[in-house]
């Protein structure tokens, strides 16, 4: 996650959010944090996947806060079933125990925008509730990277992806440099171009690795090799 959390955009209507846990106390500790925020709205609770998807399809919030292990449907099914049957899908961050967590790949995978620990502070919840709502993913490079190793960990190394021969000189750097958690604003800035030249490279790059977003372009690189190569 990038280092400052994005400021309340001023003047704007509310961010609308979904809380999907399986323990009450945790949704009743997120909603107090994120409605103290006057650009933040918990529109809806679920106590299980079965519950989050048909009432994040009815209510389309922007953000959903999804419990990675839940009854009935977890996070990860969930996750894949709401990605996949709304036109307008909100972004997803899936909430976990430990960086390590299997379940937090197998979501990542599926699309979700990124993941935020249960221990994260209150600062660190707001900032990842704007920064995913604004387009970017909530990364956290260390953990992304050792839950890409662990998942291929014991098998032959990954053949060159054929997508890695497509990406220009540009465009490698800039899968590189998202995969350290940069924001497309850092990007711009770390790059020496303009907010739209990097918003151009970057849905090249997603698209070339055929990715719905900067999280599932990351984790393809690592999974392919890509990204071993130059760290």
């Amino acid at each position: 996650m990038s280092p400052a959390p994005p400021p309340a955009p001023a003047g704007r209507t509310p961010l609308r959010i979904v809380l999907a846990d399986d323990e009450r106390m945790v949704r009743t500790a997120l909603r107090v944090i994120l409605e103290a925020e006057p650009d933040l709205e918990v529109v809806g609770e679920a106590a299980s996947g079965a519950e989050a998807v048909p009432l994040v399809r009815s209510l389309a919030p922007d953000v959903v806060l999804m419990d990675v292990r839940m009854p009935e449907i977890d996070g990860i099914r969930a996750t894949e079933q709401i990605l996949a049957t709304m036109a307008q899908p909100p972004r997803i961050v899936v909430v976990t125990t430990f960086e390590n967590d299997a379940y937090v790949y197998d979501a990542l995978r599926a699309g979700a925008a990124g993941f935020l620990l249960k221990r994260a502070d209150p600062d660190e919840l707001i900032g990842a509730v704007r920064l995913v709502a604004r387009g970017d993913s909530l990364l956290f490079p260390a953990a992304v990277r050792a839950l890409a190793v662990a998942h291929t960990a014991g098998g032959p190394g990954p053949a060159a992806p054929a997508w890695a021969a497509r990406l220009t000189d540009r465009e490698a750097d800039v899968l590189r440099l998202m995969a350290t958690g940069l924001s497309n604003h850092e990007l711009s800035e770390r790059l020496g171009v303009g907010p739209q030249t990097v918003k151009t490279h970057v849905a090249a790059v997603l698209a070339k690795t055929g990715s719905r977003d900067r999280t599932q372009a990351v984790i393809a690189a690592y999974e392919g090799g890509f990204l071993m190569k130059k760290s």
